[in-house]
């Protein structure tokens, strides 16, 4: 405390004396003769004891700079005026006279006040701005690939609120923009190199826009390990002005590395078949039928009747529903068994749909391997009752989710699957609804699908448990089948198998390792991958068509049609019957009818059929078929 009064005193007494001295300056018009600095040292030591008096009796020495207020500012020039009228009374007295001039002592008062002002505001300014810059976090150097419209919009978003990212640079694609400035931001040409553009201007990140197309985010994502980066994914700048999501940067997640590029909708086919009409969605609270839901809502339907036989997930929905203050349209919420025909019919009959989605099923291959009669129950007879109440109250379009392991299929759930196809298929001959089958593959971060299991697995510290090297599947964001969905339905006609342009397969090898990167973690350093060999069920690779669908015409720029092949409906009724009543029997029983059915469907396709496995060193091998 003595130390800061005494520095305080210093200072002030140094100021002091420059006033004093640039008031003598400004009396003599800044000409420097030997009276003028004989006055000056003479008049100087009584001004500063006189000063010194008055400030220390008033204790400015002991006000706190950095609290400075006005009222301090109104005792600072109390405290020189007091000074400047004793040195003027003394002045008057005849003891300053010969030295200290009255014009001088005038100045010197303005010039005191003003010096001592902006000291004191100085003072607290730069005390304040420094605890600021101190409390606020740093700032994390980022660049962001792209310099067109989308990102220089993220930019200004990014640079017009408080963000922990401050963006050093844009990486133009085309070349139109670089060496500019945008923002103040400088436009560096990706023909540098992401890595030299990171490292020139000092950079650990790098922002990907939502949009850009899933292989190009794994290329960058692949550079970015390597060169010690790290990749984040911002959203597009349409999402934040239609309030999907907000600015907010976070990790690159697998659908990132998997997005396709955008899907063209034709959205006024099918705003037509969907805008004010009463739809239902069965299944609604599974992975997609509740996506369905939610991109149903977005169309403004009449009423949108929701049915499951999970109250959990069903409540999950509702309250994720509520909270998007849906207003325009009604909302029933309907928990039962697809079975159950006595409260379907119900249901049916009071809100009349004009529109079904049948999502529901039972799609766990290994689960329903050891539960045959569930499967053939839900996926079979359950299809049949939906498909049945909708041909009885004459829904104008339903359409029915399907999954390529309908194809030649090895497996319990995809068997049940395909003669749900086939069973559609029969009803639409005869039936003045249009019956519409939707074939696609593995859709990522569905309830019990792999992305989650891994997920856990990497949680849990590992390993990875992945059936075989080799093993491949077709994936797709939920967003974008359940868009394509849509589409079909609007542009399906009765009886037609569409299927889901899935793009290229990949190896589920390949998804852990990129799982595991996206973790943050290293294989194998961090997280090993361990060969279980192929479950019961379970196919090295699956197909989205049968030979008599290999040329399949595109109805749509991801949308093929299958050519129908004869239906005989009496066949396929009887074949249900003989389900429903192995349905009943032993698991044995129920899984040779499932075969005998299936066979007489795929004849012609040769059937692969599951293998036994043979275990080697490490890796649990499938025989060939």
């Amino acid at each position: 405390m003595k130390y800061r009064l005494a520095a305080a005193m210093f200072v002030y007494l140094v100021l002091y004396s420059v006033s004093l001295a640039f008031a003598f300056l400004i009396r003599f018009d800044f000409e420097i003769h030997a009276e003028a600095l004989r006055r000056f040292a003479e008049s100087l030591p009584f001004v500063l004891l006189v000063k010194a008096t008055v400030f220390t009796t008033c204790r400015e020495w002991q006000r706190r700079h950095r609290y400075t207020s006005l009222n301090d500012m109104g005792s600072m020039v109390g405290t020189a005026t007091l000074s400047s009228v004793i040195l003027g009374g003394a002045y008057a007295a005849g003891l300053l006279e010969n030295n200290l001039p009255r014009s001088v002592i005038i100045i010197d008062w303005l010039l005191t006040i003003f010096a001592t002002g902006l000291l004191r505001a100085a003072v607290r300014f730069g005390i304040e701005a420094c605890l600021i810059q101190r409390s606020r976090p740093r700032q994390l150097r980022a660049i962001v690939y792209g310099a067109d419209t989308s990102s220089i919009a993220i930019l200004r978003a990014l640079q017009s609120r408080k963000s922990e990212y401050k963006v050093v640079a844009l990486v133009d694609l085309t070349g139109n923009t670089a060496r500019s400035l945008i923002g103040g931001v400088p436009v560096v040409s990706f023909n540098r190199g992401v890595p030299q553009i990171a490292h020139r201007f000092r950079a650990d990140h790098l922002l990907i826009p939502s949009g850009i197309p899933g292989k190009t985010v794994r290329e960058l994502f692949d550079v970015c390990q390597e060169n010690e980066l790290t990749a984040r994914v911002i959203p597009d700048v349409n999402e934040i002005v239609a309030g999907r999501v907000k600015l907010t940067i976070r990790d690159v997640t697998i659908s990132d590395l998997l997005r396709r590029e955008p899907t063209h909708l034709d959205m006024a086919s099918i705003s037509s078949y969907i805008t004010e009409k009463t739809v239902l969605v069965t299944g609604a609270a599974g992975s997609i039928g509740s996506e369905c839901c939610r991109q149903i809502v977005e169309l403004k339907p009449k009423i949108l009747v929701l049915v499951d036989q999970s109250e959990f997930g069903m409540f999950q929905l509702e309250q994720e529903l509520q909270s998007r203050n849906i207003t325009d349209v009604q909302l029933v919420y309907v928990i039962t068994d697809v079975n159950d025909q006595i409260t379907l019919g119900r249901v049916f009959g009071e809100y009349l749909p004009d529109l079904v989605f049948h999502a529901a099923a039972y799609k766990h291959v290994p689960l329903m391997e050891q539960n045959v009669q569930a499967a053939i129950r839900n996926n079979v007879l359950g299809t049949k009752s939906v498909v049945d109440l909708a041909d009885r109250f004459g829904v104008d379009k339903f359409v029915m989710i399907s999954t390529d392991k309908a194809v030649r299929p090895t497996s319990i759930m995809g068997s049940t699957k395909l003669i749900g196809e086939k069973y559609l298929q029969a009803v639409a001959t005869n039936s003045k609804t249009q019956f519409i089958t939707v074939r696609f593959g593995n859709v990522l971060n569905s309830a019990g699908s792999v992305v989650p299991t891994f997920r856990r697995q990497i949680l849990e510290g590992g390993p990875i448990t992945v059936t075989h090297p080799e093993m491949t599947r077709f994936f797709m964001t939920i967003p974008e089948a359940v868009q394509l969905v849509l589409q079909a339905g609007a542009i399906g006609e009765t009886g037609q198998v569409l299927i889901l342009d899935m793009g290229e397969p990949m190896k589920i090898m390949d998804l852990a390792k990129d799982m595991i990167a996206l973790s943050g973690l290293r294989y194998p350093e961090d997280i090993d991958i361990v060969f279980t060999g192929l479950r019961p069920g379970e196919k090295m690779y699956e197909e989205l068509f049968y030979g008599n669908e290999k040329k399949a015409q595109k109805v749509h720029e991801k949308i093929f049609c299958a050519e129908s092949e004869p239906i005989q409906a009496r066949v396929v009724k009887m074949h249900i019957q003989e389900l429903e009543r192995a349905s009943y029997g032993s698991m044995k029983e129920a899984a040779a009818a499932i075969r005998a059915v299936v066979a007489e469907y795929t004849t012609e396709e040769q059937p692969m059929e599951a293998v036994p496995l043979v275990a080697g060193p490490k890796v649990l091998v499938q025989r060939a078929a």
